[in-house]
């Protein structure tokens, strides 16, 4: 049976069963004897009681080997390598009421993902948050998180690849990495929590890159907030105020939780609009050309001249430099002719250690 065809596997099989176990029933049972048997006779009888029996057991097998729960088998080639973009759409705009101004300002924390099989659940909505998903979704730590990722994939072998991509240090951003993904993993969760929040996130549970014999070329995803159920915040800036007991992961709507202090509170809006976007996009992998060492026709063998420039500085100090920043955000406006303050962002060079 193709691919195509487990959809309606099941049914068939169960129909085929009951046609099975109807035949075999019209069997006459055979009387035991207490002397030795004589030869087997041959009968249509008995070769068609053992031809069923044959197909029952082998329509048993094919049951068993069959996906649970309507999953799909992947077929496509063995790995497929994939671009992740994350678009914040956090704006003022879009969610006036609140809206992080400084303090910190709106943001977005790192983001932390997994390519992974069925067997694995990073997150799920009206299931309880781990421990280590609660880290993340309240103070943005990821250890714990990638403590239990990577547990599961050595205990159940359910996870091909871990990947992260940077923090945006606003509302309105973007953050890409790579990933890639196998046809027994196929599967693609991740996390981004939503900063300053009690425990809000964004991100997307178990999305199957693979099309029965083909992995998908791009998928778009609008992503909305999502309250862990470990904390019983309602603004932003909520202080700590543990949830107990523990709630289920559930989505941040116009109109849930259902109270006016909430910070995404808007009764007159059908639905939120999307606070972020994740775009994955399949890379074509392509053969490395291998590109020949430049050679100086013009040279004079292996002569050194003596016109080459020597170095100023060890060869071990020669490297390129940095930049460092730093950025103040100003608390109070001046006012009563008060002086305006200084920068706010000030950059410099990074000055290597130990070089002469």
């Amino acid at each position: 049976m193709g691919v195509g065809g487990w959809g309606s596997g099941p049914l068939m099989t169960l129909g085929c069963l009951s046609a099975i176990l109807g035949l075999l029933s019209t069997l006459q049972p055979v009387e035991l004897s207490p002397h030795p048997p004589p030869p087997p006779i041959r009968t249509p009888a008995a070769a068609q009681g053992r031809a069923l029996w044959a197909l029952l057991l082998a329509t048993l097998g094919t049951t068993a080997s069959q996906p649970l729960g309507g999953d799909s088998v992947c077929t496509a080639r063995p790995l497929a390598k994939y671009s992740i973009t994350f678009t914040g759409k956090w704006s003022q705009t879009a969610f006036p009421k609140q809206y992080p101004l400084f303090r910190p300002p709106a943001q977005w924390s790192s983001l932390l993902g997994a390519a992974h099989s069925s067997d694995y659940s990073m997150w799920r909505e009206n299931q309880y948050a781990s421990n280590g998903l609660r880290d993340f979704a309240e103070r943005g730590e990821a250890w714990a998180l990638m403590k239990e990722i990577e547990a599961a994939g050595e205990k159940l072998q359910s996870v091909h690849e871990v990947f992260s991509a940077p923090a945006v240090p606003s509302g309105m951003g973007h953050t890409s990495s790579e990933f890639e993904v196998h046809a027994r993993h196929s599967l693609v969760s991740f996390v981004v929590r939503i900063v300053p929040s009690p425990d809000w996130f964004v991100g997307i549970d178990s999305l199957d890159l693979c099309d029965g014999n083909r992995w998908r070329e791009q998928v778009t995803v609008d992503l909305f907030p999502h309250d862990a159920g470990t904390d019983s915040g309602f603004t932003f800036s909520s202080p700590n105020f543990a949830t107990i007991p523990q709630d289920t992961v559930t989505e941040i709507t116009s109109s849930s939780p259902s109270h006016p202090a909430n910070s995404f509170y808007y009764p007159r809006l059908k639905a939120l609009p999307p606070i972020a976007r994740v775009t994955l996009v399949r890379l074509r992998q392509s053969p490395r050309a291998f590109v020949p060492p430049a050679i100086d026709l013009g040279g004079r063998g292996n002569e050194i001249g003596d016109s080459l420039s020597v170095p100023e500085t060890p060869l071990d100090c020669v490297r390129e430099l940095g930049a460092k920043t730093r950025t103040r955000y100003v608390r109070v406006q001046p006012a009563n002719q008060g002086a305006p303050c200084p920068e706010l962002a000030e950059e410099a060079e990074c000055v290597p250690d130990n070089c002469v």
